[in-house]
């Protein structure tokens, strides 16, 4: 990530030139695309020609604070959560601040001056706070400095508190008055930040920026973009991963009733009409050819064969290694053993995936709902074949992400190649939610297998992890794979907190044809149900209770602080009321710590209620609290739908799931009571957006077991009988 003072550089240079040519404090960047864009997405517009204080805030005559947010809005609460890590080091008046995207194309201009526009990872806040705390703190000692210069006074005696820049000789004046003349001071490179005893803002709850709009259906999304010309598309792609178009056959839709035009790829073939569904109509009138290629032949089962040839091979890559497990394991009073497995899953966003394009001479427009801009920005300027400085991104806000709208930007790039057939006019391309279905970007599949030792006493001393699946770096940062180690794939078992002397990790990737993705937590939804469950195996074979046999080997961990928080919010050293039967894990992922708690009743040994979750969570500071167990209940609900539910399956190369009829999530029949504990300790900043799910799963497969005497040790757990009670 680049410094903040790698930032100030560029925009001071920019400032510079610009003041050159015109004389005056102009910005020279054309706002007009922001403008339109934030009038399309409903946020607050910066009028043109209105000084910047620094890149991140532009103060108007009015006293009104933009705040500009690189990260997206997916309804985690980043444009109120990331504005407010700003607004507490600039001590303004937070009724005055507004927040809006910051615009892809001036980032890219002006040497990446916004850092990081990516969304994920619950990397928002973790990654972002100490710049945007440092812009916050910049501006204030700017508008300071102006006023103590105005005055002929040190700035040093002059306090800003709510907009307000005051000096003890009775002189007082606003931040208005004050940003033109500040924006022309140097930005300080090493501002001062607060102490975080003294944070005021930071730690509250401030009504979100996002909610009132979209509780209330006025917020526009990628689909809902309309302007003047619009035109419609509905696309088809090869079922079959890695295939292409052999042949197909427009004549039968030319020339009827509102079609424009009909437009094919490599692997794909759209239809232009006057609305989507006369697009889509005619989408389906049109025979296509596809040549499917070596992969037509592929099922689920054929994969699961793949995965065990890693399960089985002799030598394989080896992430983790402390001391001797397999010497351990030929000593151990008792050896435990047990293969766990989970399938593909989709992100299945509400709103399915959407682009409008608009392609002139030698520049696109394009409106997306993205987690990434740089990455839109990147593939609109590649299918166009133009700059990426010709290439402007109107960030909407998305209707559902979880990864799916980061790195994969396929539906860009189809919307501006279907564009480009149309010059001047702009197009809209909308997937059906079948097509959003069945071409995914999916959470990849995993087969594991664990070993482990117990001696005599029972203690655990000895553990061998055989991990066989399908990496997503490979396809997106194939850099980033060392030693044929996919660093995502081994989390949780590389990393696991637990202490035993003897420990390996092994990773053998295999890579069917189905195009993995980003889903989120990733990794850190599979890999914990694997490992908590199995350490509840080692319970069941020593007869300890599930937290009495974590305890000593957490000690010292962060992890027991959440683990003993969770214990007591839920009363597990208590027996649970008659009927009720309990799991309980423990997670640390994404820089922050997590523990669950699940009580389940279950009636004729399959049909499952999940009375109450309870999830303890410890990120170190927290900016936004009511944000932050918003993340948390979304994460157990993820957790909870996946474990029972969800599962891409594959017959002849493609995906045989279609909708939400055949692939299930969470309905609201089936939420619990979901009980969110915070137990920030300080000092570091943790994700929140998806630790809470890799806790919630195994807790349930740990509940099942509880009930039923049954260990399940795949997912969905449907396929082993079970149902949620609706």
């Amino acid at each position: 990530m680049m410094k903040p003072q790698k930032f100030e550089a560029g925009r001071r240079d920019f400032l510079v030139r610009t003041a050159a040519v015109s004389g005056g404090l102009v910005l020279g960047v054309d706002l007009s695309g922001t403008v339109q864009a934030a009038a399309a997405a409903g946020t607050p517009a910066v009028a043109a020609g209105t000084p910047e204080v620094t890149h991140w805030v532009v103060i108007q005559p009015d006293d009104t604070v933009v705040i500009r947010v690189a990260r997206s809005e997916l309804g985690q609460g980043s444009f109120t959560g990331l504005a407010q890590l700003v607004a507490e080091e600039l001590e303004c008046d937070w009724s005055k601040v507004r927040p809006e995207y910051a615009d892809v194309n001036d980032h890219i201009r002006r040497n990446r001056i916004f850092g990081s526009m990516s969304t994920g990872g619950s990397r928002g806040i973790r990654e972002s706070q100490e710049y945007l705390r440092k812009a916050g703190a910049s501006a204030r000692e700017m508008l300071v400095a102006a006023a103590a210069q105005e005055w002929g006074v040190p700035a040093a005696e002059c306090k800003a508190a709510k907009s307000v820049i005051s000096h003890a000789s009775g002189k007082r004046t606003t931040y208005g008055k004050m940003a033109a003349a500040a924006s022309k001071l140097d930005v300080p490179k090493e501002p001062k930040l607060k102490d975080p005893k003294d944070w005021k803002l930071i730690g509250t709850s401030p009504a979100r920026f996002d909610i009132a709009d979209k509780t209330t259906g006025k917020q526009i999304y990628a689909a809902d973009v309309r302007l003047p010309n619009l035109v419609h598309a509905s696309i088809v792609q090869c079922p079959v991963f890695g295939g292409k178009v052999k042949n197909y056959d427009d004549s039968k839709v030319k020339g009827t009733r509102g079609v424009k035009a009909v437009v094919a790829g490599d692997d794909w073939v759209a239809v232009v009409a006057d609305n989507w569904w006369r697009a889509n109509q005619a989408l389906k009138a049109v025979p296509v050819e596809w040549d499917v290629g070596e992969s037509g032949n592929v099922t689920s089962e054929s994969i699961m064969k793949f995965l065990r040839t890693g399960i089985d091979a002799k030598d394989v890559p080896v992430a983790r290694k402390d001391g001797d497990a397999e010497a351990a394991l030929g000593s151990a009073a008792k050896v435990i053993e047990a293969e766990y497995h989970a399938p593909y899953l989709n992100h299945a966003t509400m709103e399915p995936q959407t682009a409008t394009a608009i392609v002139t001479d030698d520049k696109v427009e394009v409106w997306v709902g993205t987690q990434n801009g740089e990455s839109t920005i990147a593939a609109a300027s590649e299918a166009a074949g133009i700059p990426l400085e010709n290439v402007i991104v109107h960030k909407m806000h998305a209707g559902g992400g979880f990864g799916r709208r980061g790195p994969h930007q396929e539906y860009t790039k189809q919307a501006v190649a279907i564009a480009q057939k149309m010059p001047g006019t702009p197009v809209r391309l909308q997937w059906s939610r079948e097509e959003d279905m069945r071409q995914g970007r999916y959470r990849p599949v995993a087969l594991v297998k664990l070993r482990a030792g117990l001696d005599k006493d029972g203690n655990w001393n000895a553990w061998q992890v055989r991990q066989a699946d399908q990496s997503i770096f490979i396809t997106v940062r194939p850099a980033d794979i060392k030693n044929g180690i996919d660093p995502v794939n081994v989390r949780s078992f590389q990393d696991n907190p637990y202490v035993v002397p003897n420990f390996t990790d092994e990773y053998a990737m295999r890579n069917p044809h189905v195009p993995p993705g980003f889903w989120r937590a990733v990794a850190h939804t599979h890999n914990p149900f694997f490992r908590e469950c199995f350490i509840d195996e080692l319970v069941q074979a020593t007869g300890r209770d599930p937290v009495e046999f974590r305890r000593p080997l957490l000690k010292g961990k962060k992890d027991l602080g959440v683990l003993e928080a969770v214990v007591k919010a839920a009363a597990w050293d208590k027996p649970a009321p008659k009927g009720i039967h309990r799991g309980i894990a423990v997670v640390d992922s994404y820089g922050s710590f997590t523990a669950a708690v699940v009580e389940i009743a279950v009636t004729d040994g399959t049909v499952i209620e999940v009375k109450r979750v309870v999830v303890a969570l410890d990120s170190g500071y927290v900016v936004h609290p009511d944000a932050v167990v918003a993340q948390m209940q979304g994460g157990v609900i993820w957790g909870l739908s996946s474990a029972m539910h969800e599962e891409i399956t594959i017959k002849d190369g493609r995906v045989v799931q279609s909708n939400f009829s055949d692939y299930r999530v969470l309905r609201l029949a089936e939420t619990p009571k979901i009980e969110a504990v915070l137990v920030p300790t300080g000092g570091f900043w943790g994700g929140v957006g998806e630790p809470p799910i890799g806790a919630v799963i195994p807790a349930l497969g740990n509940a099942i077991f509880a009930a039923t005497g049954k260990r399940v040790r795949s997912l969905p757990f449907k396929n082993h009988g079970f149902s949620y009670k609706t």
